[in-house]
């Protein structure tokens, strides 16, 4: 080997690209499916759990453990072969079996899942599927007749699979005993690692379409909501525009309903992603079998298109519309932010106003003060100076009364040029 490290996930990511290989399967014979996914949300999944109840199966065989960090693993137990396989959101169980039941998807052969184990399982059943792998006939008349028996031809979608290998067939209808039935017609010598791919398509395809139909339901509990939201903010924008309406009530009533919304698309956000996801993964892996018409029939991608399709629509369309309805709170936040700002504003004014006039009256009160003061002073500064000149002005025969008048405008005129020089160095 070449001198140089390698990266710490180097093999683990290589790996990665061939897990879950197709089981090679030889028909005649039967298979089923089942899926499993906690009714809490994948958020709350134990895989802990999930590997517990994958022991339980194995112990009861003696059949091998897988690793502790697997995420699949096969294993042969009694005459079925066992093939487990661990996702984001579920577990799937997938057992094979070689021959063909008395009868066509018979109930009798889930019972490789025994009534107690599926009792303790960790989740509720996602989806369950019975197939029913035949060799594709001469006579594709003897096909036709089996499959008018076996499915409701309004809902059987069937159709010719790579090249004419295999015909495929179901009514992705659920049968009295609570499954999918399914029907695979293998071509004479076609090999059976691609038969075995087959059956995983049409697992995946039928896992990953039951799976996001789980938005649809999301969608739907959401639409009431949206419709009571939709007409409060219709309500609210009115409001704005009526003068007299309060902003505080009209913001925390904006608050609330933004706080609903923001919930709404917290709660919904993964399970919408992972409809998106799950719808692009159902139509990739119709895409991979290269269907061809059958007899007329309609095939797995008419079949989506007309059931599966108007479904997964509702579904953005929902999401979009909570997308909107939240632009739209903002918008209508942001409109009452500019309706307070406006309003604070003119209140600003008018307290500026009103200062404005609180200053003037104390300025004039000020000057009246002024005025006032130099009266006062002006009565004191002349007895302060009649003292001083009353020993000059006596002998000069003037008396105190006309000594005092004298003094009167002089000392006035003094005190007022003192206050108003005062007055003029703080200004």
């Amino acid at each position: 080997m070449p001198p140089i490290a390698d990266h710490l996930h180097r093999y683990a990511l290589v790996n990665e690209l061939h897990a879950r290989p197709a089981t090679k399967v030889v028909p005649p014979g039967v298979a089923v499916f089942l899926a499993v996914k906690p009714d809490t949300g994948a958020a709350k999944r134990d895989r802990d759990k999930d590997r517990a109840h994958l022991l339980a199966l194995l112990d009861r065989h003696g059949a091998g453990h897988p690793a502790p960090e697997a995420t699949h693993h096969s294993a042969d137990i009694g005459r079925h072969h066992l093939k487990w396989e661990s996702h984001t959101e579920f577990v799937t169980y997938t057992a094979f079996e070689q021959g063909l039941p008395k009868r066509p998807f018979d109930p009798a052969s889930f019972d490789v899942f025994a009534e107690d184990w599926l009792e303790q399982a960790p989740g509720a059943r996602l989806t369950s599927i019975l197939f029913q792998i035949e060799t594709m006939p001469e006579d594709r008349a003897e096909m036709t007749a089996k499959l008018q028996d076996w499915f409701v031809p309004e809902s059987l979608a069937a159709a010719c699979v790579l090249d004419g290998t295999a015909v495929i067939a179901s009514d992705f209808r659920i049968d009295r005993a609570g499954h999918i039935r399914m029907a695979v017609f293998v071509k004479p010598g076609t090999g059976g690692r691609r038969v075995g791919r087959i059956l995983q398509r049409l697992c995946e395809i039928e896992t990953y379409k039951t799976i996001s139909m789980l938005g649809l339901l999301r969608a739907r509990s959401l639409s009431s909501q949206m419709g009571g939201l939709d007409d409060q903010l219709t309500q609210l924008s009115r409001a704005m525009n009526t003068p007299g309406t309060g902003s505080d009530e009209t913001l925390e009533a904006l608050l609330r309903i933004s706080s609903e919304l923001e919930n709404m698309m917290v709660e919904s956000a993964f399970r919408f992603a992972a409809t998106g996801a799950y719808e692009a993964l159902v139509h990739q892996r119709i895409e991979v079998l290269r269907e061809e018409r059958f007899e007329g029939r309609q095939s797995l991608r008419e079949f989506m298109t007309r059931r599966y399709d108007p479904a997964m629509r509702t579904v953005k369309s929902t999401e979009a519309r909570l997308t909107r309805l939240a632009e739209r709170a903002m918008r209508a936040g942001q409109l009452l932010r500019s309706r307070v700002d406006v309003e604070r504003s003119a209140q600003n004014q008018r307290l500026l106003e009103s200062m404005d006039r609180r200053a003037d009256m104390q300025l004039r009160l000020q000057h009246t003060v002024e005025g006032l003061s130099v009266v006062a002073i002006s009565y004191y500064a002349v007895n302060l100076v009649a003292y001083l000149a009353l020993p000059v002005t006596e002998p000069l025969g003037l008396s105190k009364p006309w000594t005092m008048a004298a003094l009167v405008p002089v000392v006035v005129l003094g005190v007022w040029a003192m206050v108003r020089a005062i007055r003029r160095k703080f200004e």
